[in-house]
């Protein structure tokens, strides 16, 4: 997963792995969401690789019935060795001889289940993904350590930040915007996503602005016809484009300088992003207008999101901006299709603890319990405070971190570790982070028995056993003889009557209780 901000360079990386894997004798797929894109790394590659003895084809619906088969069968028996396709490229009659790579462009465009058929082409094929806000799925899948991950950080020389206005929709506003750009030689984006109400758009913005030449661009136009607006509108035959979309993802027009966005309440973060990622890509300064509806409320949602585009205005602020996407939608599946929304019960770590010790017991021939699917865990009340104090350790975020690291702690070894790191990082632990490393070291000592529960006040001290431990009849009657303040309370409870008002005595005489036994 490469994530890199709109127009840092992530196509010249996949430019560079794909002439490796080719250079290596394998084939490339390229997979991009839309047809404009695939025209676009097509001549982008075609460039490129001039010099060089690689055949490149495009699969998409610019294409046509015979120039498709010719690719096909080009694939077919290694004669074509980069594909760039759209969703054409994941259905059943793309065969390939020898893929090597797949490079995913704009990854957050498409669906969980694109992406696995992708990779069932080839179970071994290496998967390049390219995107600037990741999807909450897939970035929660690279947190975890799950996929490979790296950032592109640096903006290309000379790259200004693009200035974000969020306002509603006025004609003073958009006439501003719009004559402030012609003014200065550039063109200018309109987004409307509406085609329905796309041509009366036109006219409003001819009343407004009769300087400008506006074409219109939208996917239902017929394939030549919307060839030729973007050929025309990158030649600069238009100073606006009035479009849908369409134009969401890696479409390079240097000399547009100036996005508005009507109706911005409606899109999602990583759109809004990508579309105001079309504007700025030379070293002029470039302008994005959000404009909403004053008439209706905009829901709370959305309202995060305008306010998240606008704060993140500098250059590569997309990884931060799918960060937020990941908190207000939450992390989604890991096994399912659907690629936000929060786990209700269990987080990806605990998931993958039940995981790890399922299979440990039927690798050791055991069957699962399904019921405690972590083994037995020992609740410990020692009657006093357990804890890391604010006086202790004062970020409340460095002691979740402590916490859940002594809860891993499997050994005696890991737990003496951990307190003399507190020791070092700290100072002498105070009477209740004493008892905090005791509890541990009694869970560490009580999950071997197969004790569930240990409850020990001042007075008295009681054991639960589980019901399946595998404790030796023989040794407990032998306590029960020996220790005169012993007796079974029930079937899987041992109470001791003993007084020890001293933590660390209660301690060791539960320790010496569970040796007895053991």
């Amino acid at each position: 997963l490469v994530c890199g901000d709109v127009g840092f360079g992530k196509t010249e990386v996949a430019l560079r792995a794909a002439f490796v894997a080719v250079m290596g004798g394998r084939q490339v797929a390229v997979l991009v969401p839309t047809t404009l894109l695939a025209e676009q790394h097509y001549n982008n590659f075609c460039d490129r690789f001039a010099d060089w003895p690689v055949k490149i084809a495009e699969i998409s619906r610019f294409r046509t019935a015979k120039e498709q088969k010719e690719a096909l069968d080009g694939l077919r028996e290694g004669h074509i060795d980069i594909i760039i396709g759209t969703h054409r490229l994941i259905q059943k009659d793309v065969e390939f001889k020898n893929l090597g790579l797949v490079i995913l462009d704009e990854e957050h465009r498409f669906g969980v289940r694109q992406k696995e058929q992708l990779k069932a082409l080839r179970a071994e094929v290496d998967v390049l993904t390219l995107t600037a806000t990741p999807i909450p799925r897939t970035l929660s899948m690279a947190m975890e350590g799950l996929r490979e991950f790296s950032v592109i950080a640096t903006p290309p020389q000379k790259r200004l930040s693009i200035k974000t206005f969020v306002a509603n929709y006025s004609e003073g506003v958009i006439r501003e915007a719009v004559m402030r750009e012609l003014k200065r030689g550039g063109q200018v984006y309109f987004l409307h996503n509406e085609v329905d109400t796309i041509y009366a758009m036109r006219d409003k913005l001819e009343k407004m602005l009769p300087e400008a030449r506006i074409a219109i661009a939208h996917g239902q136009l017929r394939e030549r016809e919307l060839e030729h607006v973007m050929r025309d509108f990158y030649h600069q035959r238009f100073n606006i484009l009035l479009c849908t979309t369409i134009i969401e993802t890696g479409i390079d027009v240097p000399s547009a300088n100036t996005i508005i966005m009507n109706k911005a309440d409606r899109f999602g973060l990583a759109q809004l992003h990508q579309l105001r990622g079309r504007v700025g890509r030379s070293h002029h300064q470039a302008y994005a207008y959000l404009l909403t509806d004053p008439d209706l409320k905009i829901t709370p949602q959305a309202q995060k999101r305008l306010d998240a585009i606008q704060l993140m205005e500098d250059l590569g602020a997309g990884f931060h901006l799918a960060m937020h996407d990941l908190e207000i939608r939450g992390a989604g599946e890991l096994l399912g299709d659907s690629q936000s929304g929060e786990m209700q019960e269990i987080g990806f770590s605990l998931y993958s603890d039940m995981l790890a010790h399922a299979v440990k017991q039927l690798q050791a021939g055991k069957e699962p319990n399904l019921d405690a699917p972590l083994g037995v865990t020992t609740e410990i009340n020692l009657h006093t405070p357990a804890l890391l104090p604010d006086a202790y350790c004062p970020d409340v975020h460095e002691r979740l971190v402590i916490y859940k690291r002594l809860a891993n702690c499997m050994t005696a070894d890991q737990l003496s570790a951990m307190q003399e790191e507190l020791i070092d990082r700290f100072g002498m632990p105070p009477p209740q982070t004493e008892a905090l490393l005791e509890c541990h070291k009694l869970r560490l000592a009580a999950k071997a028995m197969g004790i569930v529960k240990i409850d020990a006040s001042d007075a008295a001290i009681q054991l639960q056993f589980d019901l399946n431990a595998d404790l030796d009849p023989m040794k407990l009657v032998k306590l029960l003889q020996t220790n005169r303040h012993a007796r079974m309370n029930g079937p899987d409870k041992l109470r001791v009557m003993v007084e020890k008002e001293d933590i660390s005595q209660r301690a060791d005489y539960i320790r010496s209780l569970i040796r007895d036994l053991s």
